[in-house]
């Protein structure tokens, strides 16, 4: 039975991804490699603690020697392990360069000495920075913006070079917004769902008229495995699913959804740095992985309220003031 070491597997895509693979694959073990940070929530895999296919590990992989020591007698490995919200990134860039670039220089290091089968390494449209017009393709320039994106882009560029210098069997993967269930309060569509919930009004950054693509979390963990499954090492992936929305329309079909008024939208001020638009082209996956999305907005942004509104217990405990801030790069 293959052994595969899931790393950041208490956050958000991660669990997402851990629930996919044990649902879809019987003749694997996952093993859940995560240090349990702001990001990490281990709700989010309450239910595969009895799972035989599943195990928990907690280790930081900033550490080289429990990097070192996560990863023995593993056949695959997809890192979805790093800090990952562009605001806090702005109030604190320490820990992203922890997280996200030695974290990642020790996995590729220990999945090189220990012989590791096939790596994905996860990464973010972020990258690429924004464009006012078309859509990046995978060979598009680097130009991050952000601490976060910078530091997913170090670790990106460090993944390519690994695989370049001594043939580490790694595939990069690259995608637009992810939304659904396990999200973190402090993410745009939570955060708005639980403000509508809660009366509050909805704060959009400089008005809202930032455009994203989203994509329904559990689509993108289908590209993933197929990434894993086909994917050509030393090559890069974009996901993406043609959603691209303003985070105005966002907001005021989140509403329509949970039968609120559309006045409760009002601009905040807007974050440093902000990347007005992201778009990627995701023919290169269509063609070579054979993959596409299965889920509408709609349909998906639906699920996904449907969720929140049954699990109340999970996420009124990580729905802090500071969570729900207007200006979270403002929060120490």
């Amino acid at each position: 039975m293959a052994s595969i070491v899931v790393t950041g597997g208490l956050g958000f895509i991660g669990s997402n991804f851990l629930h996919h693979i044990i649902e879809s694959r019987i003749d694997l073990t996952a093993t859940n490699v995560d240090y349990e940070g702001i990001g990490s929530n281990p709700a989010n895999v309450e239910d595969l603690k009895k799972n035989k296919q599943y195990r928990f590990v907690k280790a930081d992989l900033a550490d080289k020697k429990m990097a070192m020591k996560v990863l023995r007698g593993a056949d695959l490995v997809v890192n979805f392990a790093a800090e990952t919200h562009v605001d806090r990134s702005i109030a604190n860039p320490d820990a992203f360069f922890s997280s996200n670039a030695k974290g990642s220089f020790n996995l590729l290091e220990s999945a090189r000495q220990n012989r590791v089968k096939k790596i994905v390494h996860v990464s973010t449209d972020e990258v690429y920075g924004s464009t006012s017009s078309g859509s990046f393709d995978e060979n598009s320039p680097l130009n991050p913006s952000s601490p976060y994106s910078s530091t997913k882009a170090a670790a990106d560029l460090m993944a390519r070079a690994w695989h370049t210098t001594f043939k580490l069997p790694v595939v990069v993967v690259r995608c637009t917004n992810n939304f659904g269930p396990y999200q973190h309060p402090e993410k745009f569509i939570p955060k708005s769902i639980i403000r509508a919930l809660n009366g509050q009004e909805i704060p959009l950054y400089g008005g809202g008229g930032q455009v994203r693509d989203w994509i329904y979390v559990r689509d993108f963990c289908c590209g993933i495995e197929m990434a894993l499954e086909k994917g050509e090492p030393g090559e890069v992936y974009n996901f993406s699913a043609g959603n691209e929305l303003s985070n105005r329309e966002v907001a005021g079909r989140l509403l329509k959804h949970l039968g609120k008024p559309q006045g409760t939208i009002v601009s905040s001020e807007d974050r440093p740095g902000h990347d007005f638009r992201y778009s990627l082209s995701s023919e290169k996956a269509t063609k070579k992985l054979g993959w596409k999305p299965n889920h509408t907005f709609d349909d998906a942004l639906a699920l996904t309220v449907k969720w929140y509104l049954g699990h109340e217990s999970w996420w009124k405990p990580l729905a802090s003031e500071k969570a729900l801030s207007a200006t979270p790069w403002k929060e120490c």
